[in-house]
């Protein structure tokens, strides 16, 4: 099993999943600090089932849904697939088939741990971005829930904002910030007795 046959396997079953984990408020909170504006294009990267993309429809931009799981990105045609706002994709982190500097936005929630290589990942979507377009990704801190790798094949269990940093950087953006959510991501083992409570960041970046 990896994280694609995972999500392939609960994609039905994901957004009643997700309620549990993380609020709402996350794809809110991305969206004010990225300052997206109705007729712009914005890019939902590992959308799943559209827990992003339904925000950004909401404020009016034309969202193009990119996810490796054809399953995942069914669920979110059905949800979304009569909006003329909307574009899906299949496609993995590192080749994503648009043009450089074609979006003003991409929009990363809780991908980033599931990418074998995330700088090369940070590169991809830089690369996408227009000149002044922003990044966003809200993911998890680095942490030491072992039992998320084997249930939720995680590949990263969080990171260390520094990383993050170094990472944005390497990929030529600019004004960088990484900052506490005040959320956290809650999740109970199904295997164990384990349970995680980890904190949320985003960090923002320019091109």
């Amino acid at each position: 099993m990896n994280s694609k046959k995972y999500f392939d396997e609960i994609s039905n079953e994901w957004d009643s999943i997700r309620q549990s984990f993380f609020s709402d408020s996350i794809r809110e909170m991305a969206c004010d600090v990225a300052q997206v504006k109705a007729g712009q294009t914005a890019v939902d990267m590992g959308a799943g089932t559209g827990f992003i993309t339904e925000e950004l429809l909401k404020r009016g931009l034309h969202v193009i849904a990119i996810d490796q799981s054809k399953e995942m990105l069914a669920v979110l045609t059905r949800k979304y697939g009569s909006s003329s706002n909307i574009t899906c994709i299949q496609a993995d982190a590192y080749m994503i088939p648009l043009d450089n500097e074609s979006v003003d936005f991409v929009m990363a929630n809780m991908f980033l741990h599931h990418v074998e290589d995330p700088g090369r990942a940070i590169k991809e979507m830089a690369r996408i971005l227009k000149p002044g377009g922003k990044l966003i990704i809200t993911d998890l801190d680095q942490h030491e829930h072992e039992f998320l790798r084997t249930e939720q094949y995680d590949v990263w269990l969080g990171f260390e904002r520094p990383k993050v940093h170094d990472w944005l950087a390497n990929a030529n953006l600019t004004s960088i910030r990484i900052e506490d959510l005040n959320e956290q991501c809650c999740c109970d083992s199904c295997e164990s007795c384990g349970s995680a409570a980890i904190s949320i960041f985003i960090a923002s970046a320019v091109k």
